[in-house]
């Protein structure tokens, strides 16, 4: 009789039978096709060095080897584009700019990158003495020779600028070498910023912050539900708003009406008139937590983003949804608006930053580099430039299309938190309570900043959710998880000589992800 199984054992039964049967080829490589090999080498020999092919290169132990050309007075191999065999090909400097006659490979030259153009500038060819080298007719060709005769076969050119191997001495060996590898310029001097005051209030972690344009005060929203408004000169408590039934995430200020606009994990989104403190419109329409807002400079335009994956663009006015701006595959953590193209940036935990067109509703490019959540983004004040922030970089790029700049590495935590100043300082905020300052042109990080938390506090209640430069910019304001929110300034005793800048001009390694 046979026994019966349920289809689940059989299939395990089955799966378990294919892998004894598979076990012994199991993790092992693939056996490398001769053929094959071959032609990827000469399909990748003719589309990297295609250009190059044409120049005469400097062939080790030629003449020893008794190899093709004997006859040929400078000793070089001429190369075809489309050989099949296994080729022993000599290229030398960097792709695309062509090698100089007499130059070999060497470890230094293997590793060159696609240099810029003023990388490129700066290399040249460094031949040991020799007697050729005193040969008044054999001269080797340096990179502004390369750059003009680059189209040209060597045989074409008239005798006058005949180019020839240079032998060095004794081993036959030159190298092309950087004269000097490019490098990070100075930073500008920053003075140090240091705690002057510590405001306190709140009953819950204080999420958001913002200051309004007239500079006489700012406002803060919390996860005890709450919008407060503090002096900013005074650091007292002038207002506290309810009204929102979980936390307060983000807050902002019109600077072209007396609206305050506020946004929560409740769905939320409040515009409250600050003549009679109250709410005076809801835009309803996100169908989860909304984690983030900011208003259009130059039209009555607010755009919120949320854990629903969506931002949205409301009319001030009409309390209308213009747009749902769909496209990140989860919650969007932070938006911005700028009057110049693109007009919408937004920054997700799906890792990428969408730039969006504002008109259409549609996304114009999505920026994919970085490997962890953007809880934050910044635009630069006078740059044409914006910073985004995640626990893997902050990244540094360039408007309207999202060039990758630079990163700035070093902040080893999850930033939630970004700011400038026209200044050229940048401010990240971490979970861990860590604050580090940046010079934003060269990524120098001038200062780390960890203050305690305030009595009474468990030290794992350290943590920065938000920071903001007030309008004059001598100020920085951070919203903390201790229920305070702390102010910082520059230290105005503090010089170069006294905080030096402790600098080193390393090599650039800008990686772009």
């Amino acid at each position: 009789e046979v026994q019966k199984h349920s289809v689940h054992t059989l299939v395990f039964r089955s799966l378990k039978r294919t892998h004894d049967m598979f076990v012994a080829d199991n993790a092992k490589p693939i056996p490398l096709d001769e053929e094959s090999h071959k032609v990827k080498m000469a399909v990748k020999l003719r589309t990297e060095y295609g250009s190059v092919l044409h120049m005469p290169t400097l062939k080790e132990n030629l003449r020893e080897k008794g190899g093709p050309n004997t006859g040929d007075p400078y000793g070089h191999k001429q190369y075809s584009g489309n050989q099949g065999q296994e080729l022993e090909y000599l290229i030398t400097g960097t792709h695309p700019y062509p090698p100089g006659p007499g130059v070999a490979l060497t470890a230094d030259t293997k590793v060159q990158r696609m240099p810029s153009e003023s990388a490129a500038q700066s290399l040249a060819v460094a031949l040991p003495a020799s007697q050729s080298r005193l040969d008044a007719n054999r001269t080797a060709a340096g990179v502004g020779d390369i750059y003009r005769h680059a189209g040209i076969s060597e045989r074409s050119q008239p005798p006058g600028m005949s180019v020839a191997m240079v032998e060095a001495g004794g081993n036959k060996n030159s190298a092309l070498m950087a004269k000097k590898a490019p490098t990070m310029p100075k930073p500008q001097w920053h003075p140090p910023w240091k705690l002057y005051r510590v405001i306190s209030g709140h009953l819950g972690w204080v999420r958001c912050i913002a200051v309004e344009p007239g500079n006489q005060w700012f406002v803060t929203g919390s996860a005890d539900r709450t919008i407060k408004i503090w002096d900013l000169a005074s650091g007292k408590l002038k207002l506290s708003l309810t009204g929102h039934i979980s936390t307060v995430r983000g807050v902002i200020v019109s600077a072209r009406s007396p609206y305050l606009f506020s946004c929560g994990e409740d769905k939320q989104v409040k515009c409250w008139d600050l003549e009679y403190n109250k709410v005076i419109r809801h835009y309803h329409g996100h169908l989860s937590a909304v984690y983030g807002l900011d208003l259009h400079p130059t039209i009555d335009v607010l755009v919120t983003c949320s854990r629903d994956s969506t931002a949205r663009i409301w009319d001030v006015r009409t309390k209308a949804s213009v747009h749902t701006l769909s496209g990140h595959t989860n919650a969007v953590a932070t938006v911005k608006c700028q009057a110049a193209e693109p007009q919408i940036i937004t920054g997700s935990h799906d890792t990428t930053i969408r730039l969006w067109d504002l008109v259409a509703g549609k996304t114009r490019v999505t920026l994919t580099n970085h490997k962890k959540s953007v809880r934050a983004v910044v635009l630069h004040p006078r740059h044409y430039t914006f910073a985004s922030g995640s626990p893997d970089n902050i990244k540094q790029w360039k408007f309207p299309d999202g060039n990758f700049i630079q990163n700035l590495s070093g902040h080893n935590a999850i930033i939630n938190t970004l700011a400038v100043n026209s200044d050229g300082v940048l401010v990240s905020g971490a979970d861990n309570g860590t604050m580090h300052l940046w010079d934003w042109r060269t990524g120098y990080n001038f200062q780390r900043v960890h203050a305690a938390v305030q009595p009474g506090s468990l030290d794992s209640e350290s943590g920065i959710f938000a920071c903001v430069f007030d309008q004059s910019e001598s100020r920085l304001l951070t919203a903390e998880a201790d229920k305070t929110i702390k102010v910082y300034k520059e230290d105005d005793t503090a010089t170069e000589e006294t905080h030096p800048v402790s600098w080193k001009p390393e090599i650039i390694k800008r990686k772009r992800f």
